[in-house]
Parts: C-alpha cells; structure tokens; sequence
C-alpha cells in the first residue's frame, strides 16, 4: 500500500456474534484493505473495528459495512452502557503513511454521502470534518443518544451535514470524520459502586476541568460486578497512558478502592506503551527506536 488511512467504525452490537461476523466479513479479503483487530464488549454491547487501507478501497468496504450494519441492527432494540446514537456510531478516518488529514477528510465526507444516498442513513460531520464549533466534540454530537436525537435534530443547529433530517428509524445517525490517532483505554475498580468510578471519571475528563486530552465516563461491567472508568485519550503524546492510570488510581484511594487491572480496546501505538516503560522503569536517555522491533 502506497497511501495507508485508518478507520475505527464502532458499531451498537457486542453480544450477537453472528451479526459482528457479517459486518467485520466486509473488510475481509478486500483488495487494498486489511482488517487489524476487531474486538466486542457485551457491557457496553459494542464492537470497534481496526482497519487499514488505500483510500478508494477502504471507503468502499465501510459503505458496504455501514449497509450491513443498518440491515441487521435495531436500535430501537439496542441497551449497552456505552453511549450511542447509531447502529453505526462513529466512523473516523486517520491518516497513517503518505496522507494528510485533509485527504482522510475528504475520504470520510465521500463514504458519507454514498452511504447516506444508499441507505438513508443521517450523518454528522466531526472532529476535523465538523462543519461548525458546536460539531467537532463526538459527546456533544451524540448528547442525547438515539432515544433522543430525533427531537434534538428539529433544531437547525443539528441538521444533519449528509442524508435525511431525521435519524433512520432502526439505524439511528451516524457520526463521521477526520481525526488523529486515540487510544481506547479502560481501568477496571474493585468496587460495585458505579457512582465512585463516575466521580473518578469526572475528576480526569476534560469537559469537568480534568486532562485536556481524556474523555472519561464510569460504566458497570454487570458480568463481572464491578465498576470501570472508561476513556478515549485523543492525543497520547499530551495526555499519556500512565497519567491517567496513576490519576485513577489515586483517586480511587480517596474511597477506599483499587485498581483492579486496566485494558485497551483496539489497536495502541507502540510509542505509547515505549513512554509507560520509560516512566515506571525511570529509563534514562531512552528512545523508541532502541526496541528491537522497531529496527525489523
């Protein structure tokens, strides 16, 4: 591949194992496209999707997958603990070798208006694409979720940049755009109280005064009976991994809680994990490309 994009589709379905394979079977053997990872959460009853590939064909695959998904999800249906507004939830497009955000953009602005004219699928431009202020935060994009955006969609302010006024009926709005690399990323308590992992959430996530980087929600994991502090980091070279993990943890102190583990969801830049080594271990003078990996 010449020009490589990433896209992360998140789609409302984590539980039907059926149905995931039908979407994630559209980026499989896929000239120009390659399928990283994928991986499901029956909590937040949502699966996100890593995939790379030349601009043409990677927008192709995600119309046909954005189809799939608006076949067979009903998010009438739909409960989950994470946010969302669409079967199909957000489609970011990241530029990765030889591309700009300007050619990622453009590519997500064309998968948009194909989908849209295909499947009467509503999309909203964010992040780099957002074509107002208002639009760029996804939280304030999906600030009402399906249940409650086809009232909030009467407002001018939120017509939709591609396809109907009004969320498809089982299919929801999807939102789309231009973004550079986050990291998906969860801390797990030993605690049942969901309301101590939103406290904890509300110290750290930006739009409360926390880290200008994180976005932070507390969920309840109901199968194993504990409380998660969930977080997308939206740039890992501002707000890193162990500042996060280290804030979590000393928070969770202040209520009597531990941290139990931590994950991350989808794929994580290796320059990320480098910096979290280098913390914990003190390394002096410590640079990337001394892993050995790197050098293959």
């Amino acid at each position: 591949m010449e020009k490589i994009i990433e896209c992360v589709p998140n789609f409302s379905e984590g539980r039907d194992k059926e149905k995931i394979e039908k979407i994630v079977d559209c980026f499989r053997n896929v000239e120009g496209v390659k399928l990283l990872d994928y991986s499901s959460d029956e909590d937040h009853n949502r699966s996100v999707v890593t995939v790379i590939g030349e601009p043409e064909p990677l927008g192709q695959a995600m119309v046909a997958a954005i189809g799939k998904a608006v076949e067979l999800i009903d998010m009438t249906k739909h409960q989950g603990q994470h946010p969302r507004m669409g079967c199909v939830d957000v489609v970011p497009f990241i530029p990765i070798r030889n591309t700009t955000v300007e050619e990622a953009d453009a590519l997500a602005k064309a998968v948009a208006k194909e989908a849209s004219e295909k499947f009467g699928q509503p999309f909203f431009l964010y992040e780099k694409s957002a074509t107002a202020p208002h639009r760029e935060n996804l939280a304030k994009v999906r600030q009402g979720q399906f249940e409650g955006m086809a009232e909030k969609m009467k407002d001018p302010q939120w017509k939709p940049d591609f396809g109907p006024d009004t969320i498809h009926p089982t299919g929801g709005v999807t939102a789309i755009g231009a973004r550079m690399p986050l990291i998906a990323y969860n801390i797990n308590l030993d605690t049942s109280n969901l309301e101590i992992a939103q406290r904890i959430a509300d110290k750290i996530r930006h739009i409360k005064g926390g880290f200008r980087y994180c976005k932070a929600m507390g969920v309840m994991l109901e199968d194993r009976n504990i409380a998660q502090v969930s977080m997308n980091l939206t740039d890992y070279t501002k707000t890193s991994v162990y500042t996060v993990f280290e804030t979590v943890r000393m928070e969770a102190r202040r209520y009597g809680v531990n941290v139990l583990g931590s994950e991350v969801v989808g794929l994580i830049p290796l320059q990320a994990l480098v910096d979290c080594a280098e913390y914990y271990l003190g390394l002096e003078g410590f640079e990337s490309k001394q892993v050995l990996e790197t050098r293959l």
